[in-house]
């Protein structure tokens, strides 16, 4: 059972990896780069390493999760491997249920399963991914993690339906979300909580304090547990930080214009480049971001752990170079020891 924090505690760090396919790279070199990632995060004591599920996007190599999922556990020894989420729109209950259930059976006590109410892609996409759900209902969500839960859960008496693997495994669902909707049901199950401040932080605190005031106690959590996303660009010096930041800022840009590419190499002084609303809107977007020195990370994780009493933080760490990635994993992991 997972046991919140006191507010003096040192904060869990974990990681969401999206295996962002660098400019000049393949889709093999980022699969290879994510996994010496999650070994080094790893090494460095991290809590978790889940991986996010998106499709039709060109800099993006993690639409197949679940076998990700198994390809990061079988390379490391005890750190727990999740998704961050499963876009449960996108698949039938039974085929997630077995999926999990056959890694949990192969990584017993390391799986998580984190889920998502959002399709993670475009409607024509949804749509190739799963031609009978053209039209979703806000019941679909609940009624789909329901399902996910018996299928996960103890046998019962005359029921149809087993995940083989999957039936009495029970592993960990989380209920991941950037809106009111996941937070309010995640509380009503007593599941724990992760909300998407890595990319849609304005409703951060209205979520997590929902979440807190109307939870349940379940047979897997007795007291509300709420993960944060922080996006997080650490180095040296302040500086070098916000010149390896200028990967993530071209990336949130192609992000709001729609017009999404691969992750690029850093160019210095990119925001002052740029059009004064286009810096608002990635300045909006990434207003959770930790991004400098050890110093300035270090009271940027103490500051966002006061103001909202998350339990964990998950990292999200998009730099060009992996060697100058892990550095920030490093710094990151430095302070929250100190």
């Amino acid at each position: 059972m997972l046991t919140a924090l006191t507010p003096t505690s040192s904060i869990p760090l974990s990681m969401l990896d999206l295996v962002a396919v660098r400019e000049g790279g393949s889709v093999a070199d980022a699969l290879a780069i994510a996994r010496r990632t999650a070994q080094h995060a790893e090494s460095l004591g991290f809590k978790r390493y889940w991986l996010a599920e998106h499709h039709n996007m060109a800099g993006i190599a993690s639409s197949a999760t679940a076998v990700l999922v198994g390809h990061m556990a079988a390379a490391t020894q005890h750190i727990r491997v999740g998704s961050g989420g499963i876009m449960l729109p996108n698949h039938a209950p039974l085929v997630v249920a077995e999926a999990f259930g056959t890694l949990a059976e192969l990584y017993p006590g390391r799986i998580d399963l984190g889920l998502g109410r959002a399709p993670g892609t475009d409607r024509i996409t949804m749509r190739a991914l799963r031609r009978d759900r053209l039209a979703e209902t806000e019941h679909d969500f609940p009624r789909d993690v329901t399902e996910l839960q018996a299928l996960l859960g103890d046998a019962q008496p005359g029921q149809q339906i087993m995940a083989m693997p999957g039936t009495g495994t029970h592993v960990p669902i989380w209920l991941l979300g950037s809106s009111l909707f996941s937070a309010q049901l995640a509380a009503e199950r007593g599941l724990p909580y992760a909300f998407a401040s890595h990319f849609a932080p304005r409703l951060l605190h209205p979520a997590i304090d929902m979440y807190r005031k109307q939870f349940r106690p379940s047979a897997v959590l007795d007291k509300p547990y709420v993960m944060i996303g922080v996006p997080l660009i650490a180095a040296p010096t302040d500086d070098e930080a916000e010149f390896l930041a200028s990967s993530t800022y071209q990336r949130v840009l192609g992000i709001l214009t729609g017009d999404r590419q691969r992750l690029q190499a850093p160019v210095p002084h990119y925001m002052s480049q740029l059009h004064p609303q286009e810096r608002a809107a990635i300045d909006d977007f990434l207003s959770a971001a930790i991004i400098g020195g050890p110093d300035k990370v270090r009271r940027g994780l103490k500051t966002l752990r006061q103001d909202t009493q998350a339990d964990e933080f998950m990292l999200v760490c998009d730099i060009y170079d992996p060697e100058l990635r892990l550095r920030s994993l490093d710094i990151a992991a430095a302070a929250c020891a100190t």
